[in-house]
């Protein structure tokens, strides 16, 4: 029998069991694939903790969020490299492993397949800035949740009369605050993309308040405001090299009770937005994006990762893939900033 190893790593969100339950009942059904699992991504790759994923195993599992497989940020290229990945695919005869990951992930994924190793990639990520796909699993999951906050944090800044600050994810792209941001009604969405000045946040903050609002300030973790050069991080980098962000909104809670006198409380929603449940957009294209991967296992195409283009699931090259990350063009916040203040 042909098998074929998963891994989830990275950042977890919701969805990804999705993805593993369509891999494996689709490799079951049609393709005739047994299927392994790695715990916690590519650690339990090098270190060879395997667990078996036949289908009775993935049985209702796409409703919940997290992963039943646990994950990492364990980078294989630093921990033993393709040699250890070759071994680990020797051992547990492997025709090709299913990495699902966001962009370190596939960037590793691609660097492994260069040098010879039957990889395909599925985009998880709740920022949704993969340029080769529309939309990524766990990114409408994350902006409900946001939306959800932001609605809480409105009637509580209603009632003593605040201006609230709402910090969500978003390291490269403020695609969860310009969604999330809009849904609840900010009057000011700040997103690393477009900088903006304090006079100009602390402006929009007086206007609201002088309608009679408590204002809903919503800020992307990567934000750095005009004439800052990088954006806020004060916890040193992860273990790919990334800064690892968050507090802009407490800096914001300072400034902006400051520069308007208005009391200021902010909320850094950080990890409450990668749990939970996934929504049912994120549920069927998760499922869908596992049925994609496993065909294109079937099918040789190695070096790939299935995107979402329109409706429709494609193969993108791995390299391809990586190229470009999705931001916030300028018409989207225009769009959105005609609201603000």
């Amino acid at each position: 029998m042909r098998r074929l190893g998963i891994l989830t790593s990275g950042g977890d969100c919701p969805g990804v069991n999705a993805v593993i339950r369509g891999a494996v009942l689709a490799g079951d059904i049609v393709h005739g694939y047994g299927f392994v699992g790695f715990r916690d991504g590519w650690r339990g790759v090098l270190e060879q903790e395997v667990v078996p994923l036949p289908r009775h195993s993935v049985r209702g599992i796409s409703r919940l969020g997290g992963t039943v497989l646990g994950t990492s940020r364990t980078n294989p290229l630093r921990n033993g490299g393709a040699g250890a990945v070759r071994e680990c695919f020797r051992r547990n005869g492997l025709d090709g492993l299913i990495a699902i990951g966001g962009e370190g992930t596939l960037a590793a994924a691609s660097e492994l397949c260069r040098q010879g190793l039957h990889i395909i990639g599925v985009p998880k990520t709740i920022d949704n800035d993969l340029g080769a796909t529309d939309y990524t699993f766990g990114f409408d999951s994350a902006v409900q949740t946001a939306t959800e906050a932001m609605d809480r944090l409105r009637t509580t800044g209603e009632s003593h009369h605040r201006c609230m600050v709402a910090e969500v994810m978003g390291r490269n792209a403020g695609w969860i605050a310009l969604h999330a941001g809009m849904a609840a009604g900010a009057h000011a969405i700040l997103v690393p993309e477009h900088p903006v000045s304090l006079e100009q946040v602390a402006a929009w903050v007086l206007s609201a308040r002088d309608r009679g609002r408590a204002p809903l300030v919503v800020v992307a973790e990567a934000f750095a405001p005009m004439g800052q050069i990088a954006p806020y991080a004060p916890r040193g980098l992860d273990t790919f090299g990334r800064r690892r962000l968050g507090g802009i909104g407490r800096l914001l809670e300072e400034e902006l009770q400051a520069r308007t006198g208005i009391e200021t409380r902010a909320t850094i929603l950080g990890h409450i937005q990668r749990g939970g449940e996934p929504t049912a957009f994120d549920r069927v294209l998760a499922t869908r994006l596992g049925i994609a991967a496993v065909q294109l296992a079937a099918d040789g195409r190695w070096g790939t990762m299935v995107a979402l283009r329109g409706t429709d699931i494609i193969p993108v090259d791995l390299e391809q893939a990586l190229g470009a990350l999705k931001v916030v063009p300028e018409a989207r916040y225009r769009e959105a900033a005609v609201l603000f203040g």
